[in-house]
């Protein structure tokens, strides 16, 4: 079931992104992103990106609000919607990485929202990201 996302969330969770892009550590790319993840219950996490020298262990801000979701205690069923933001005037879809975790995590029709300094937006279902995801059971269920 997927969570309506009113123009006053929309509107919460692009300020929280904004901000979260404000912290990015972004030595390399000089290239700030933010995004602010919605659970079923209203709250609203953000993530930012954190890059490092060793380009492949950076973090990109979906991961970050997703990881940071489920180190708070929250599980993949509570995850409602993910708004991702990038300052300037162009909109950019998730990388590979951020597409494989996020279908890991969300319901196939949950929304991902790209915005940026415009009034222009992109918007996706999950299942529309990653067709044909790489899925499996898990061997077994991890206790809570």
């Amino acid at each position: 079931m997927a969570v309506e996302l009113t123009p006053a969330v929309f509107a919460s969770m692009k300020s929280l992104a904004q901000t979260a892009a404000s912290r990015a550590y972004i030595p390399y790319s000089r290239f700030p992103v933010g995004a602010a993840l919605q659970l079923k219950d209203g709250t609203l996490i953000p993530g930012c990106n954190v890059e490092n020298v060793s380009y492949g262990l950076s973090n990109c801000a979906e991961r970050t609000a997703i990881y940071a979701a489920l180190a708070q205690g929250y599980q993949a069923k509570d995850f409602a919607n993910l708004l991702i933001y990038m300052p300037g005037g162009r909109l950019y879809s998730p990388c590979g990485a951020c597409r494989q975790v996020i279908a890991e995590f969300f319901a196939a029709e949950a929304e991902v929202i790209a915005t940026c300094d415009t009034e222009q937006q992109q918007r996706w279902q999950v299942a529309e990201l990653l067709p044909a995801s790489f899925q499996f059971a898990p061997a077994q269920e991890i206790p809570s």
